[in-house]
């Protein structure tokens, strides 16, 4: 099972696409600039490697046409497809000095968010056959979450929260300092109607008693951390569809199918 796919703002993500180009081009493609017409017009065109998931087609037509407003972009595969070695994904004609000067800006996206998608492309296919979700998590590359997060919705996973401030997700360090998870639940609905805020809690639980507990205070998600499978499949026929479940922590592609089977709702996976 997988979430529906989704494009993210680009416009909104100018200013970190202006510091990848200022990154890259500096006080100028003096390469490019020493030795081409500036009017010269050229062609190029996106060639796949190797099979997999593409990720960051629209992307890459957003780059080639902010760096070069006089680009025309064909594009003969779309995001999330699966492509193979030798397929042209793109064609791009325009001036030959921005083409060279957005090609490796743009092959360094896309090359990134294509091995994401495919990489989740793997993990969704071993759960297939269950209602279960893969979902990523907050270990994304500082500045590029958006993309990546994006990336795994392409290869057929789900997201989890995009931050700390769009799900209330209480872990062990607050569930302690708090002095328990009810307690924690208690002060999380108090803040959420003093602030007018509408957030799903997820409660992050160690073991079979604190899965009990979670319950009791009606949180909207339980996870189970680093639980076994033997665990996994008591705790859910002990929340009996009374919240979400996910699983979490250790779980690789050796044992991510028999924990899908115990009838989690998601799986979060920190490698993606």
């Amino acid at each position: 099972m997988s979430s529906e796919k989704w494009i993210p703002d680009l416009k909104a993500l100018q200013p970190s696409f202006d510091l990848a180009i200022a990154e890259d081009i500096g006080d100028g493609d003096h390469s490019a600039l020493s030795c081409l017409n500036s009017n010269e017009k050229g062609k190029v065109k996106l060639l796949a490697k190797e099979n997999g998931i593409i990720a960051g087609v629209a992307l890459s037509k957003y780059l080639f046409t902010t760096i070069d407003p006089t680009a025309v972009v064909s594009v003969f595969i779309q995001d999330g497809s699966r492509i193979h070695k030798g397929d042209i994904v793109l064609e791009v004609e325009g001036n030959s000095i921005k083409l060279l000067q957005a090609e490796r800006l743009v092959l360094n996206y896309i090359q990134r968010l294509s091995g994401i998608a495919t990489s989740t492309s793997k993990y969704a296919a071993l759960v297939a056959h269950t209602s279960c979700t893969i979902l990523d998590t907050r270990k994304t590359t500082p500045g590029l979450r958006v993309l990546e997060k994006w990336a795994v919705a392409l290869g057929g996973g789900g997201n989890h929260r995009m931050g700390l401030y769009d799900m209330i997700m209480l872990k062990d360090n607050h569930i302690d300092f708090s002095g328990g998870i009810l307690p924690a639940v208690k002060k999380v609905r108090n803040y959420l109607e003093q602030n007018n805020k509408s957030l799903q809690i997820e409660v992050e639980t160690r073991d079979i008693s604190e899965v009990l507990q979670a319950i009791e205070a009606q949180a909207d998600r339980i996870m189970l951390d680093n639980f076994t499978v033997q665990q996994t499949k008591e705790a859910v026929e002990l929340i009996a569809g009374r919240a979400e479940i996910e699983s979490s922590g250790g779980i690789t592609k050796e044992t991510i199918v028999s924990y899908a089977e115990c009838g989690v709702d998601f799986i979060s996976v920190g490698a993606l």
